[in-house]
């Protein structure tokens, strides 16, 4: 039996599931009064762990199957389970502890699949810190976390700078991450860290999910200054950050030579039932980087980039609480390959599945050279129970440049700019909430002009389902 065939049937056991508990599911969202119900079953809590000793287990099996591959090198359809497991552990008191978290990500899939480290890392060390949490430090009320050692790191909005989660490897950064809250609610913060380069790196190696230790990349430093503010007018929030990130090339991890300099906004207010909703944030991008990865290229451009979020929506106070969200995205192309300059928006180490699709073997589009306005219709018809649709045509922001996650790209800009409309939809279902969790989605680009006439393009449409189990204990 092939593994679509087998993956297949799992995504419909899946499905079946849900109908099978149909009319749990159907019933409204209890009212916000309602008590959360029992706390979800701990392993710490059941073998009666000491307080000084913090420990979980996470497990991921997800099953994907693309039909009709968008990128320029795709030889056909794709099918994989991938697994993702995660154990951490923390020992001593909160206020000074060492930690750490493990990692294992592994792909099964077809002989078609293109795999990457974004897929497959196989146990090795995701985090291994000290961590450092007085209260009351400067002033009464107010908390400092501070963590030196490898470390993953949620930044603001996620948009440069991201734990993944979807995806099945995740970002992993080794330095120190220092973090103030005032009493009154503002916060700073500041870190300093070296990517961690995903080992191995070649395609058999992949294959056979081989263990090889990943290793520190020196010759690249990121850091960032951040302050977000309370609550200010009408609900609102300001987050502002500078990111620099300064690499050199590696002979285990080629790279453009970037150094980038990138400050942003954002302003949000978060969505409130019977209230308005959303977010601004732009994003400049100065400095240098370079064309190609190549060893022997030693033409410094001159990197002059933006990006802008723009998102606001409206939760009703009704059943199901259903919310309408308009979204916009540009993000910045580079309008001449053959200049000395680099237009490009580089979205760094950020994540995107939240607003552009499905990553895993799907990852149709990032926050490079695009302009992409979008609807999303969120419910949450029972408590455990939340879905949601999301319609987003794609158009390139410079036709001279790539559409950078296809590799397809028209140096004389005579294939146009459309990329295509993608449908996507997601339903996740709590079954027993923060222990057992699924996740099954779709997403189905129609292809436009660009991405049917450009160089190597193909013509049909690409369909994308996966379906996941979790289990956290």
């Amino acid at each position: 039996m092939s593994l679509t065939s087998i993956g297949h049937r799992v995504l419909i056991g899946i499905l079946f599931v849900g109908l099978l508990t149909g009319t749990t599911l159907a019933q409204p969202a209890p009212p916000a009064t309602t008590p959360a119900g029992p706390a979800p079953w701990r392993a710490q809590e059941a073998v009666r762990a000491p307080r000084w000793l913090r420990f979980g287990v996470e497990h991921r099996v997800r099953y994907e199957n693309l039909d009709d591959d968008f990128r320029s090198a795709a030889t056909g359809d794709v099918s994989a389970f991938s697994l993702r497991t995660l154990v951490s552990g923390e020992i001593g008191p909160e206020t000074l502890a060492v930690g750490a978290e493990m990692i294992d990500s592994r792909a099964y899939a077809s002989d078609r699949a293109i795999l990457n480290t974004t897929i497959v890392d196989a146990t090795d060390l995701l985090q291994g810190y000290v961590a450092y949490r007085p209260k009351n430090l400067l002033q009464e009320g107010d908390a400092l976390n501070v963590k030196l050692g490898r470390i993953t790191i949620d930044l603001g909005s996620r948009r440069l700078v991201a734990r993944n989660d979807f995806r099945n490897t995740i970002n992993a950064f080794t330095g120190g991450d220092v973090q103030w809250r005032s009493a009154g609610g503002h916060v700073a913060r500041v870190f300093l860290v070296a990517p961690v380069g995903r080992l191995p790196t070649d395609q058999e190696s992949l294959e056979d999910n081989e263990v090889k230790a990943d290793k520190e990349n020196f010759d690249a430093i990121l850091w960032s200054l951040t302050y977000t503010s309370p609550t200010l007018f009408a609900g609102a929030q300001i987050d502002a950050y500078v990111i620099g990130f300064d690499e050199d090339d590696d002979e285990e991890f080629p790279s453009t030579n970037r150094r980038l300099f990138t400050p942003g906004v954002r302003v949000m207010r978060a969505s409130q039932p019977g209230h308005f909703g959303g977010q601004v944030e732009a994003m400049g991008q100065v400095g240098e980087s370079r064309a190609t990865t190549a060893a022997d290229d030693d033409n410094d451009l001159d990197h002059r980039a933006f990006s802008v979020h723009v998102s606001g929506g409206y939760r009703t106070q009704t059943a199901w609480t259903p919310r309408a969200v308009l979204q916009f995205d540009y993000a910045s192309g580079d309008d001449d390959p053959d200049d000395d300059s680099n237009e490009r928006f580089d979205t760094l180490f950020g994540a995107r599945r939240f607003e552009f699709g499905p990553t895993g073997f799907y990852g149709a589009f990032a926050r490079s050279n695009i302009i992409s306005p979008g609807l999303r219709i969120e419910v949450t018809p029972h408590s455990t129970v939340d879905a949601f649709a999301a319609y987003r045509p794609f158009w390139l922001a410079s036709k001279q440049d790539a559409w950078t996650t296809s590799a397809l790209r028209d140096p004389e800009g005579d294939s146009g700019r459309f990329l295509g409309h993608q449908i996507e939809g997601r339903i996740r279902w709590q079954i027993f909430p923060r222990n057992v969790a699924v996740d099954v989605g779709a997403a189905h680009l129609i292809r436009g002009g660009f991405a049917e006439d450009a160089p190597k393009a193909k013509d049909d449409a690409a369909t994308f389902l996966y379906g996941a189990l979790t289990l956290t204990i």
